[in-house]
């Protein structure tokens, strides 16, 4: 499975989780949400190794980039989770959705050629995503203040970043399941340890409980695609095509739901999908 192809499995799963973010945020502690759905992820990681024997010993490098990506990715849940119960949508979504030109600029900076043309791409694809996401809010609800909003989008989009490029290295190293794994054990350790630090609930409710831990499977999922990218060439492109979850979920709400799309909308996911596709030549 190519690269890109790991990239839009994790945008699916990834939309369907920040879907639910937005709908249980209102309801539901955020922290007993955080905490749940990192600790579902962790077991069906774990789950998924014992099937598979994914068990191997780690290189000692690899060990400290998974654990930077695991740091990175508590920062990138606790920014996401803020910023989708404050909303709006049309704020929030395109701010994270721009993580693939950090993760861009990264690999860049590490050494990777890109061209100007597949930047091009990179910033379609965001662009696009951008469009389609900010259309598809309508609400006329009263929203906090814009600038923590913005603060904790950008947290998140960084968060993004730093987990995609510090996990991928170690995937390289030492394989995507057991970096893969550090990972989440350290995620669910810190957010332990936040949680007890704020005195901040841990149980969400027997009502929630169902749904999060489906979003916690399709986080593991995820994550692991776009971790899994790190052995194959280009890894940065898996950032890049898991940014359109939003896009991705709004065409399901199309497709399933019957939900009506601009002609605006369209052209967002036209100009999207025509960047993945530049990039998967």
């Amino acid at each position: 499975m190519n690269t890109l192809a790991l990239g839009m499995i994790a945008a699916l799963c990834w939309g369907f989780h920040d879907i639910c973010v937005r709908f249980l945020s209102q309801k539901t502690p955020l922290s007993a949400c955080i905490f749940t759905v990192l600790l579902t992820g962790l077991v069906f990681h774990l789950g998924l190794m014992g099937v598979t024997g994914g068990f191997a010993p780690l290189a000692a490098e690899a060990v400290w980039l998974s654990l930077g990506a695991g740091t990175f990715f508590v920062v990138a849940t606790f920014g996401l989770y803020h910023a989708f119960e404050r909303g709006p949508v049309r704020l929030v979504a395109p701010l994270i959705a721009a993580y693939p030109i950090l993760s861009v600029g990264l690999a860049a900076a590490s050494g990777t050629v890109i061209t100007p043309q597949q930047w091009a791409a990179v910033v379609a694809v965001v662009s696009g995503v951008a469009i389609v996401a900010a259309l598809s809010d309508t609400s006329t609800d009263e929203a906090p203040p814009k600038g923590p909003t913005i603060l904790f989008s950008l947290i998140a989009a960084v968060g993004f970043a730093g987990t995609f490029a510090l996990g991928q290295l170690a995937a390289e190293l030492s394989g995507e399941m057991p970096t893969t794994l550090i990972t989440r054990i350290l995620a669910v350790g810190l957010t332990v340890v936040i949680l007890l630090a704020f005195k901040l609930p841990f149980w969400p409710g027997k009502r929630a409980l169902p749904l999060l831990i489906s979003m916690g499977i399709a986080d593991g999922i995820a994550l692991l695609c776009v971790l899994s990218a790190g052995s194959l060439p280009d890894p940065q492109y898996a950032a890049v095509a898991s940014s359109m979850f939003g896009l991705l979920t709004i065409l399901l709400a199309w497709l399933l739901l019957k939900e009506r799309m601009s002609l605006r909308q369209w052209g967002g996911c036209i100009v999207a999908f025509c960047g993945v596709g530049y990039l998967a030549l």
